[in-house]
């Protein structure tokens, strides 16, 4: 007999070899129906998977993202199994689960797949589902792997596994189909009922440029049809909210093949809405004690030597600039934690210092490939609203509190109130892996979790995602189609000071170690505007967008009202532009609605005769005609109003 722990601390014995399924069934049927697959021991197993010793178990259904993996896993396999049956000579790269559905990378010679062969594809899915094959998961030498794939001319799957240390290597089976994979699964595919792929794209293998160009097919299913149903409604929203074409259509930013890949350019309406985001964390920044700082945009190569950071993201940088000194190299600034730190070591620093508190909006730059970019939410160059705070480990927890406070009050600002948090915290079971001393890491830890529950925020605690330097809480926010985003961040930091040597003197007239810790609300601006778009449709606060109000003349003789009253509104400092093109009023009205302008106000002989103007809002319609001074109090209040809550 075992003891099997349930999550709630109950505890039950089963016999040896009983599988998830089986518990689940021995506590409702109905259970068992809706489980997908099993917590055990902090991995995540099939459900049909012998259980042989004592076991802390977790129950995981389609709610839970174990529960979703496993599905869109096993989805992954059924493409590649209805690939293989339609085919035959096709090869396998690799086919995971994503955040939302799955894709499978595939080399099928010079017979490419498009898009159009997607519909009989999907077909072949929905037989295969049908016949409601077995998912068997089977253990094999890691040589024997290697005769079984090489057999089949899978070069690919023979790669992967020659990476892979000596051992056992684990495959799954279905029906005439079988991959190279850890699991989990489902325990058949049956379960999977609504299936849709969704797109054809090109993907180098592994990842790098100079390999074989892949075919990558995306898709999604779904236990109910009606589910699948409203995650395509949402996509095709998801297409209208499209960063990079609302960012078009409201001349926010650009790219240019000219200047480069990856960089992009902000236009004079983007570069408004960008540094009113700034301005605003800089004046939340000033009332919480940051002290502003400016860096070069590049750093010699030693400086990130030291760092640690060319050793674990050389790869990912530009390659040194070579001046004409000869062995001196430089780097385009991949991060901006070392200037920093040299900041801190520019002067001595006491324990009656300690926090410093060092931001900037600093520009940073890594090499991406041209595959992987996209719109503002993957680029080469961009600005990160960086901060580093040194102080004692004594007060890590109320530093902890400071950031939460700053990132809530800008969530709050721009309508992200639908988050969740996260602590990762360091491998239970493995602590080499990390540095600093234990006594500062459950130091650190502690302060954390205590930080949460001062603040009444539910974080989900995940061990062994910690960073090698130190345990970390991040942010993941809902947007108003459900989709989650990283946004902030906060990471506590002993390897920095460690390499950089930064000390302080303590009260023990002592040398001692400051701890780093590492914040940025935004993450980026590039990546926080892209979110910002997509979640807002580019109906942006009225605080913060480009143009608040558009004057539109109903005919070329009031277009000297409109100026004036725009010159009247523009002394108050409000932003508004005139509509002047030889146009009907109707026409205007629509081209301006698609500019998301929250403001319209329409003048003609009535308005112009008494001084006023007809407003018009955003989504809500006509609001009536008034005195062009009211309707500037209208605007200013609610500014104001937004501006002083922040």
């Amino acid at each position: 007999m075992i003891k099997i722990t349930f999550p709630d601390g109950s505890v039950r014995e089963f016999e040896s070899g009983v599988t998830g399924y089986q518990i689940a069934e021995s506590i409702s049927p109905r259970l068992a129906q809706d489980v997908l697959s099993v917590g055990i021991n902090g991995e995540t197993w099939d459900l049909s998977r012998p259980i042989t010793s004592d076991a802390n178990i977790k129950l995981y259904k389609w709610d839970d993202e174990e529960g979703k993996h496993a599905y869109w896993h096993s989805s992954a396999h059924l493409l590649a199994e209805a690939l293989q049956a339609i085919y035959p000579n096709i090869k396998f790269g690799i086919g995971p689960a994503i955040e939302n559905g799955f894709y499978y990378d595939v080399d099928n010679g010079d017979d490419m797949i498009k898009e159009s062969d997607l519909p009989a594809i999907e077909a072949k899915m929905v037989e295969l589902a049908a016949q409601k094959h077995a998912i068997v998961r089977s253990d094999i030498s890691k040589t024997d792997a290697l005769e079984y794939f090489a057999k089949k001319d899978e070069e690919y799957k023979v790669e992967l596994i020659s990476d892979l240390a000596d051992g056992t290597i684990t495959l799954y089976s279905q029906g005439d189909f079988t991959d190279l994979c850890r699991g989990p699964h489902l325990t058949n595919t049956g379960e999977i009922k609504a299936i849709k792929l969704l797109s054809v794209a090109g993907a180098y293998w592994r990842g790098d440029e100079k390999r074989q160009m892949l075919t990558r097919i995306y898709g999604i299913t779904f236990p109910k049809k009606k589910m699948l149903d409203e995650y395509l409604i949402l996509l095709e929203e998801a297409k209208k909210r499209d960063h990079r074409k609302i960012g078009r259509e409201l001349e926010l930013f650009m790219f240019s093949e000219t200047v480069g890949k990856g960089l992009p350019i902000w236009l004079p309406r983007g570069t408004q809405l960008r540094l009113r985001l700034e301005d605003m964390l800089k004046k939340i920044q000033k009332r919480y004690g940051y002290e502003q700082v400016m860096t070069p945009h590049i750093g010699n190569k030693q400086l990130y030597l030291t760092s640690g950071h060319w050793a674990k993201y050389g790869k990912d940088s530009f390659k040194p600039i070579e001046t004409p000194e000869e062995g001196e190299e430089y780097l385009l600034k991949p991060m901006n934690c070392p200037h920093h730190c040299e900041i801190y070591k520019f002067k001595p620093r006491s324990y009656k210092d300690l926090p410093v508190r060092i931001a900037e909006f600093g520009t940073v730059y890594r090499y991406e490939q041209s595959g992987e970019l996209h719109g503002l939410t993957r680029v080469r160059s961009f600005t990160q609203d960086d901060a580093h705070l040194f102080c004692r480990p004594d007060q890590i927890k109320e530093e902890f509190i400071k950031v939460m406070d700053i990132i809530f009050i800008i969530f709050k600002a721009l309508n992200f109130e639908n988050f969740e948090a996260q602590i990762s915290l360091r491998d239970k079971n493995n602590s080499e892996k990390y540095i600093g001393s234990d006594e500062n890491w459950e130091k650190a830890e502690r302060a954390i979790i205590e930080a949460c529950e001062e603040k009444g925020l539910p974080a989900k605690v995940e061990y062994g995602e910690a960073a090698f330097y130190g345990p970390k809480l991040d942010f993941m926010v809902k947007d108003a189609l459900g989709r989650r985003w990283q946004l902030g961040t906060i990471q506590v930091d002993y390897n920095l000071p460690e390499r950089f040597e930064l000390e302080y003197t303590g009260d023990d007239n002592a040398k001692h170690r400051p701890v780093m810790i590492h914040r940025a609300p935004f993450g980026s601006m590039e990546r926080f505007v892209a979110v910002l778009i997509e979640h807002t449709a580019g109906k942006f606060p009225l605080w913060l967008t480009p143009d608040q109000v558009v004057i539109l003349p109903i005919s070329e003789k009031f277009n000297d009202y409109a100026f004036e009253v725009a010159k009247t509104l523009n002394l108050q400092d409000i932003r508004v532009q005139v509509d002047d093109r030889n146009e009907k009023i109707g026409r205007k009205i629509r081209d301006n609605e698609l500019k998301r302008i929250p403001y319209m106000l329409i003048v003609g002989e009535k308005e112009a005769e008494n001084g006023e103007v007809s407003v018009r809002r955003q989504g809500e319609g006509d609001k009536g005609t008034m005195k062009v001074n009211d309707f500037a109090k209208i605007i200013l209040d609610e500014v104001n109003k937004a501006i002083n809550e922040i």
